[in-house]
């Protein structure tokens, strides 16, 4: 049923000293697999591309809860900065994964820019996190608002149980694995459906904002920076609140391997799926504002649909549907996505072996993708996933801050590496001060979260020297990893 990829590019202790000095040999240009050998085919066009990233990028944020930015500045005009300060950031780090993709050709996104640039120990911390936390605990989260606003239309006039909401996201979850074990082009196409209705959604709520516009309906608009001042404490959390909105841009990155000319497609994918999402996002926030004021907002639980109930009557109970695609769509364009990480590093032999096996008929990454169905079933049904996100989404920014300090250093320590696309120095410097500027305020800013996110992304270390450097494991461990 499975067949290996690839031999794993560690050996001897050397992670980029392989087969094919770090690349795999079967996914080089003009270079054709070998006889027998089993590889993820490039399946990524360019359209695919930028439904994987808008797809990925829009979740249930923009249509449920804008309020955290608004909360931590304090006025519309300032939120509005922050949103369009955020978008202009994402593109700069969208710009550099678009470097280091077309250099690097490689999948695995954050993993393999870390393992290239600073060694396998950061590396395997990363992944670590990914694999035990960040990952399961984010899917859990976007799979409950899918099934608790698929389940809104029943529930109009009284609440919705909680377990009820519990099980069909648990369905959703299960769909949306089975999707990627099977078909890799199904997958890919109903991303691109899922990607056109949350554009759809996102017009909904755009165009009737216009309108209002024209009408002269900007009495929200006025002393726009009047309200409560930002704080040195609330500015850090409020961009914490717009870049997890605008998150998703490096996941084509995960699956560099299977694009079509990477050189190009990644860079225009890139480019063109940020421009779409900030000036979206920004235009939706507007709307917003034409017919709800801030306090009203801040009352809110789910803007889109309060927004709609107001100017759309009847029509208002779709909001919640497209709400929904747009979360199933975040859903499946991130287990995609990072089932490729798990894959990499398998593959670098930071993970069992068994994950670097790939279907032989149907093409997929398997065992990388349900390995994270019993994880992400034991964070929805324990534990308080807002909680537990706020912990690590301080982790997430410091390891993207590093891979972008990464590229600065391959500028200086591989100089002669091919780079097809390359991005002016000021930009990734820009960028990963920024992400540890914000990394340093959060921990000043809430101590007590960041502090056991920091705690978790720790013991990654212990666990590097007790999985991989540690040479003389019983045979009962080793036979557990699948060595």
């Amino acid at each position: 049923m499975f067949r290996k990829a690839a031999l794993p590019t560690v050996s001897n202790g050397s992670y980029l000293q392989g087969q094919a000095n770090g690349k795999l040999s079967s996914m080089d240009r003009g270079q054709p697999a070998q006889e027998g050998k089993v590889v993820l085919k490039k399946k990524v066009t360019l359209l695919r591309g930028i439904s994987i990233i808008i797809g990925t990028i829009i979740g249930a944020g923009i249509f449920i809860s804008p309020k955290g930015i608004l909360k931590n500045t304090g006025s519309v005009g300032m939120s509005l900065t922050v949103w369009t300060v955020c978008g202009i950031l994402s593109l700069f780090g969208a710009l550099c994964y678009a470097e280091l993709g077309t250099c690097i050709k490689k999948s695995g996104g954050h993993y393999t820019y870390i393992l290239e640039a600073f060694g396998p120990l950061p590396a395997f911390v990363r992944v670590w996190v990914e694999l035990l936390i960040i990952r399961p605990a984010a899917t859990a989260v976007i799979s409950l608002a899918f099934g608790r606003y698929i389940l809104e239309p029943f529930f109009m006039q009284c609440e919705i149980p909680e377990l009820a909401i519990k099980l069909i996201t648990a369905v959703g979850i299960t769909l949306v694995m089975v999707l990627n074990s099977t078909s890799v082009s199904w997958s890919a196409r109903i991303q691109m459906f899922l990607t056109f209705c949350k554009l759809v959604a996102i017009l909904i709520i755009i165009v009737p904002g216009v309108i209002q516009l024209i009408k002269g309906e900007t009495q929200h608009f006025k002393n726009a920076f009047a309200g409560n001042d930002a704080s040195v404490m609330g500015l850090p959390l409020a961009f914490y609140s717009g870049m997890y909105a605008y998150s998703g841009w490096f996941y084509l990155n995960f699956v560099t391997e299977e694009v079509e000319n990477p050189e190009k497609n990644i860079p225009l994918a890139i480019c063109i799926s940020m421009i779409i999402v900030t000036v979206g996002y920004v235009l939706t926030n507007v709307a917003y504002f034409t017919t709800i004021s801030a306090g009203e907002l801040l009352l809110s639980k789910a803007v889109a649909v309060t927004f709609a109930e107001r100017l759309m009557g009847n029509f208002s109970l779709a909001v919640p549907v497209f709400v929904a695609l747009s979360c199933f769509g975040s859903m499946n364009g991130g287990i995609f996505a990072v089932s490729r990480m798990f894959f990499v590093a398998s593959r670098e032999g930071h993970l069992p072996e068994i994950l670097s096996m790939i279907h032989v008929r149907k093409h997929t990454p398997l065992p990388a993708v349900i390995v994270l169905h019993p994880l992400t079933m034991i964070m929805l049904f324990n534990g308080d996933l807002y909680s537990l996100l706020n912990f690590l989404s301080f982790a997430r920014w410091l390891f993207i801050g590093l891979v972008v300090a990464g590229l600065i250093y391959l500028r200086y320590k591989r100089p002669d590496m091919p780079r097809p696309f390359k991005v002016p120095l000021f930009i990734p410097a820009l960028f990963s001060f920024t992400c540890l500027f914000m990394v340093a305020l959060s921990l000043y800013s809430d101590p007590v979260n960041t502090g056991i996110g920091f705690a978790i992304t720790l013991t990654g270390i212990p666990a590097y020297y007790l999985f991989i450097v540690w040479d003389n494991k019983p045979k009962w461990f080793r036979k557990l990893l699948g060595k």
